[in-house]
């Protein structure tokens, strides 16, 4: 007989290899839990940033293709390039007039020439639709456009908007010369890309579609420009009307609020020279 003594059969064993079973199986799911919560949305902040920080060097890119359509005269280009975290989409220059931004100019004595051969006035000016290449993306909430040879994005939904990479309008002081570029895209059909495309531009080299206009406006006389966006739709995705008017006033030093005027020397004549382009979207 014996007393006071425990008999061990195994089953303590087992009780423990469940217990460290539970505890270890614990700490696994409460660390998938804690990178699913933290970890997993900072990867896909990372992974959008990162889309646009792509898109917005692929823009650039693609800007200075125009460049070498529209100044060097090149007759056509193609650019290989990768869309991720949203759609790269090509808006022509007849798109939707409603819902359009546009491009006004007239000087006081109407002497420019709209296309229609009429005289541009400030209740009737030359107006002048770009259309766009632009970037959308839900996930980092941005929206980015090639729009009239400058690169501008802003938030989506929200005020303001910035210049990326500007356009090459500029004022010689010396001369007392004005240079405006109207770049306008023209497509055969809705183009959109995700994933990897190539985008293949060529010059319209129609005379009636891309050329150039020069004035010699008299003493006194003032050359004005204006973005506009529809009122209908304001503060939506590609309303860049902050960025070009800050370029208007701090690049161009024009003044106004909108129209803005170059700050030419009145006391003498003015040359105006306007390029226009039409630029042929062949594929994206």
């Amino acid at each position: 007989m014996q007393t006071g003594r425990r008999i061990n059969n195994g089953s303590d064993r087992a009780v423990s290899e469940a217990i460290g079973f539970i505890i270890i199986f614990g700490i696994i799911i409460a660390g998938i839990g804690l990178v699913t919560m933290y970890g997993y949305p900072m990867l896909l902040q990372q992974q959008s940033s990162s889309d646009e920080q792509i898109m917005e060097k692929n823009l650039i890119v693609l800007q200075n293709d125009l460049k070498s359509l529209a100044y060097k005269t090149v007759p056509y280009k193609e650019t290989s390039l990768k869309v991720g975290g949203g759609a790269l989409v090509a808006y022509n220059m007849t798109y939707d007039n409603a819902k359009s931004s546009y491009f006004s100019i007239y000087d006081n004595d109407a002497l420019i020439l709209k296309e229609d051969g009429n005289n541009a006035t400030a209740a009737d000016p030359l107006k002048f639709y770009p259309g766009s290449f632009r970037y959308e993306s839900t996930s980092a909430q941005t929206v980015m456009s090639l729009e009239n040879g400058a690169v501008v994005k802003r938030m989506l939904a929200q005020e303001g908007s910035t210049v990326l990479a500007e356009p090459r309008w500029f004022y010689d002081s010396t001369t007392n010369t004005v240079v405006i570029y109207l770049i306008g895209f023209n497509t055969t059909d809705t183009m959109a890309r995700t994933g990897i495309g190539t985008v293949k531009m060529e010059l319209n080299q129609d005379p009636a579609r891309s050329y150039s206009s020069q004035y010699v406006l008299p003493v006194g006389d003032s050359i004005w420009v204006n973005y506009t966006y529809p009122d209908t739709i304001p503060n939506s995705n590609p309303d860049y009307s902050t960025a070009w008017n800050n370029y208007f006033s701090n690049t161009l030093k024009m003044t106004g609020t909108g129209p803005y005027t170059f700050p030419t020397d009145t006391s003498r004549s003015t040359t105006l020279v306007i390029n226009r382009y039409e630029i042929i979207i062949k594929s994206v």
